[in-house]
């Protein structure tokens, strides 16, 4: 067996050390590549809308409390860039945009399911702690 001692801890660098270290970094960096997509504030909450069914502008604003026009325009672009997102012009007078989830979008509904049913377990328990205390 491989061992080197490791400069920050002293402890000696075995290859089991290794695997580990080298199986914890798979597992970030495609969590983290998720999480950069869907971070801040706004984008769960507009993916959770286009769930419902394609929406017009308007329509998102009004039912996704707090966000401003302008952020919602930045993060559908977001969206759209990553392609979660379908933008569709309607050519008419006036001019309809619509927004839709592209097939892509659709296969994070099992995340949004399993975040929102891990949001109600945790509330309850954080309710229940408040009353014992």
């Amino acid at each position: 067996m491989s061992t080197r001692i490791s400069p920050s801890s002293k402890e000696p660098v075995t290859k089991e050390i290794l695997r580990e270290y080298s199986e914890c970094t798979k597992m970030i960096l495609p969590v983290r590549d998720a999480l950069d997509i869907l971070s801040g504030k706004w984008k769960l909450p507009i993916i959770i809308s286009l769930s419902f069914g394609n929406k017009r502008f308007k329509q998102m604003a009004h039912e996704i409390p707090g966000i401003t026009d302008k952020m919602l325009s930045k993060e559908l672009r977001d969206l759209e860039l990553n392609e979660m997102v379908k933008r569709t012009v309607y050519d008419s007078v006036p001019v309809i945009v619509e927004y839709s989830m592209t097939s892509y979008g659709k296969t994070l509904q099992k995340v949004i399911d399993e975040l929102r049913n891990w949001g109600i377990q945790h509330r309850k328990r954080m309710i229940g702690k408040a009353k014992q205390a």
